[in-house]
């Protein structure tokens, strides 16, 4: 059974990753959204870009199922694009992009009638066979994936001119 205090807590968690992301590009021309501080080929933009997408494709698997997540033949094209912020691509863009999914999980999170609402995962080698999603475990990725890639861009931040999101 869902609870308000269950919905608060994912959103307010969920906000608090979401601020500690949105603080490591503070202040960033897209040239240094761009630029890549380690050997990793991530970037502080294709980071921001990257969570954007990702929650919004898990958002479409909550509200249309499986059929959201079918592989297409440009399907590993279009996930390492997600990484890139391209030479046509602003932070600004891609962080309006992210604030406009971040309103939308948040909807849907207060909305759905139930979190306990499910469907199966498409095949896939990352993704147990036969294994099952519901809203409230994806809504938990969501909030991991958040905050792993918060913890990125901070190394990248910090390799990039020195500021820390914490200490």
């Amino acid at each position: 059974m869902t609870t308000n205090t269950e919905r608060v807590d994912l959103l307010e968690t969920l906000a608090t990753h979401r601020g500690f992301l949105l603080h490591t590009v503070q202040g960033l021309t897209d040239e240094q959204a761009r630029q890549r501080t380690t050997v990793s080929e991530l970037t502080l933009g294709g980071l921001i870009k990257h969570v954007a997408r990702t929650e919004a494709g898990w958002l479409d698997f909550i509200e249309r199922g499986t059929a959201a997540m079918e592989a297409t033949a440009d399907s590993w094209a279009e996930h390492a694009d997600g990484f890139v912020l391209r030479p046509d691509e602003t932070l600004a863009g891609v962080l309006a992009e992210y604030a406009d999914v971040a309103k939308r999980t948040d909807a849907l999170v207060a909305s759905l009638p139930s979190l306990d609402v499910a469907h199966p995962l498409p095949e896939a080698p990352w993704f147990p066979t036969g294994a099952t999603r519901s809203a409230r475990r994806v809504f938990t990725h969501i909030v991991a994936e958040t905050a792993q890639h918060a913890g990125h861009a901070d190394i990248l931040r910090e390799a990039l001119d020195g500021q820390k999101t914490m200490g």
